[in-house]
């Protein structure tokens, strides 16, 4: 069985012929190829097998493209919109003006950043009060122009920091919710990596989401459920799994509308592919919001979040596995 270790190695060695051949120019073409042929086989081998945590290490892959790379890629034009008009600008959400197959909307992201120094920078895509109180200046900027609000999910959550109590963090993630469920225009969100507990769902009570095929989308991280179920953080395997964070079983539980579909070996091994695939459905799905009347528009949303989940009544205290 190819285990993760494996196909990292190969996918090394792969990268090391490219740069000799670029730079030394050296004639590896055959060894190249070979090696090639191999990777695709193993990664086909791999990825048919995933494990739920095997999902939740391929969403958080550094290499996987960030929310800002995706905007370049994805949308015609941006131009940011910064500062909450009381504290900062938060760089770890981020958004503002652009354009989709000649459509205007408005755009919110979050940022984790490529390098450590970026990722210290953006605390790695966890937003404080500042970047939810921008998103909300936003959203009503998109309903206030009638746009649509497209947002791109990746985050393991709203900072958890101090600070950010002090500036009630809650409140404005409740007030993310509140005006994203009101607005009068049509809303997309894409989970495109990671989507932690209300830091992502803040801008992802959408009309439609969407979500990559490796990206997570839970109300806590696996080693946090680990912690508090288990009181053991190496039980985040068996907590993922439990916690049916992947995105086919999203989709199974009608949590998302659609899966797309990501290039063999994850989003990172074919940016270009994973942003086209992100424009194409967003093309489509804008489209076909934007058909409806604004009353059908918010009806429909009600009903999706009126109905959302499902519940048992249990006669006495359920057992919990481990306690």
């Amino acid at each position: 069985m190819v285990d993760e270790g494996t196909l990292k190695a190969l996918e090394e060695k792969v990268a090391e012929l490219k740069r000799l051949m670029e730079q030394d120019g050296l004639a590896l073409g055959d060894e190249l190829s070979l090696l090639e042929r191999r990777l695709e086989e193993l990664r086909r081998e791999y990825f048919s097998k995933l494990s739920d945590w095997d999902r939740v290490k391929l969403a958080r892959d550094p290499r996987r493209p960030t929310g800002l790379e995706l905007v370049e890629r994805v949308f015609d034009d941006f131009y940011e919109l910064r500062g909450d008009r009381l504290l900062r600008d938060d760089q770890a959400l981020r958004g503002g003006l652009a354009k989709l197959s000649g459509m205007a909307l408005v755009i919110l992201f979050h940022q984790k950043g490529k390098t450590l120094e970026e990722q210290k920078r953006y605390r790695f895509g966890m937003a404080g009060p500042a970047g939810y109180r921008k998103a909300v200046r936003l959203m009503r900027l998109a309903g206030r122009l009638r746009l649509p609000l497209v947002s791109l999910v990746d985050t393991p959550g709203a900072y958890p920091g101090v600070e950010a109590e002090s500036h009630n963090i809650a409140g404005t993630i409740a007030q993310c919710l509140d005006t994203m469920l009101g607005l009068p225009v049509p809303t997309i969100s894409v989970i495109v990596g990671e989507g932690g507990s209300g830091g992502a769902v803040a801008i992802a009570a959408a009309d439609r989401v969407l979500m990559l095929e490796y990206a997570i989308y839970s109300v806590i991280s696996p080693e946090g459920a680990a912690a508090i179920l288990w009181k053991d953080q190496k039980a985040a395997p068996k907590a993922a799994e439990a916690l049916g964070l992947s995105a086919p079983r999203l989709k199974e539980l009608g949590v998302v509308d659609e899966v797309l579909p990501e290039p063999l070996g994850g989003a990172h091994s074919d940016p270009e592919a994973t942003a086209a695939t992100i424009r194409d459905a967003l093309t489509r799905h804008l489209h076909e919001l934007s058909a409806l009347s604004l009353d059908k528009l918010l009806s429909l949303r009600y009903k999706r979040y009126r109905n959302a989940g499902s519940y048992r009544e249990f006669k006495g205290r359920p057992s919990v596995p481990g306690m």
